[in-house]
């Protein structure tokens, strides 16, 4: 019998929102999904650090419905002004973490091997990584996305402990880069092979668990396409941008069939 967790929608507020205003998003959404959020998913919502403690007491006791933190740096403390360890996650309230953003890759210039000491301490700490990965335009032109996405499951995965993962402890988004908040977003095919392409790999790195760790797709997720996405084959959840910074998109997003 498979053991595959719940889908899971994760909204990504990047650089948006005070405290008072990331409390007032908190709130509608834990009363928008209350009766509408369907038995087979969970949400993860991915404030900026200066909100999380807010969040936390305000999803308290919701179920289904995660807090998690958008970066850290990988160690437990020390002399980082201007980092914050994943333990800190954890007493704000945290339980996941991204890694890999294509924000954090193309714009901060983190390279694969730092995303990788991140994913395996992260995990060491504690919390359930979503491992990021995705190309470029340019390499989808050159057709490089094979060895793009392979490359940066591999690299990204290559100091967690094979036989200490589970299912319930990591996960993968992939998120296009050229369809991020661009408004386009990848065709069925696209999503389909390159999804099936992850998988193929996560069954290569992890024989135990690789069929059962989900995959998130993420580009330009909105409440029109969010349910033909979800339907698609290894797609087992979606990481949604813009469209998590209001309660009726967000809403919409999560209980979309």
């Amino acid at each position: 019998m498979s053991t595959t967790p719940k889908m899971l929608i994760a909204g990504n507020w990047k650089m948006y929102k005070t405290e008072a205003q990331a409390v007032e998003l908190a709130s509608g959404l834990a009363a928008g999904l209350r009766d509408v959020l369907p038995e087979d998913r969970e949400i993860l919502l991915l404030p900026p650090f200066t909100t999380l403690k807010a969040v936390a007491e305000t999803i308290r006791g919701r179920e289904r419905l995660f807090l998690g933190g958008q970066n850290f740096y990988p160690s437990s403390e020390g002399a980082f002004t201007g980092e914050i360890a994943p333990f800190m996650l954890v007493d704000a309230g945290c339980t996941h973490a991204l890694v890999g953003h294509s924000e954090r890759r193309h714009v901060l210039k983190e390279s694969d091997r730092f995303i990788a000491q991140k994913t395996a301490f992260g995990l060491q700490a504690g919390l359930h990584m979503i491992l990021c990965i995705g190309e470029t335009l340019d390499q989808r032109t050159h057709g490089s996305v094979e060895n793009v996405l392979k490359g940066q499951l591999r690299l990204g995965l290559a100091e967690v402990d094979k036989d200490g993962v589970t299912p319930d402890r990591l996960t993968i988004a992939y998120e296009p880069v050229w369809a991020i908040g661009t408004g386009k977003v990848a065709q069925t095919e696209d999503i389909v092979a390159a999804h099936d392409l992850v998988r193929k790999t996560l069954q290569e790195l992890f024989p135990r668990c690789g069929d059962e760790i989900r995959i998130l797709y993420g580009g330009s997720v909105k409440p029109d396409n969010a349910g033909a996405i979800l339907d698609l084959d290894n797609v087992n959840g979606v990481l949604v941008g813009g469209a998590s910074l209001q309660v009726d998109s967000f809403t919409a997003i999560a209980s979309a069939v």
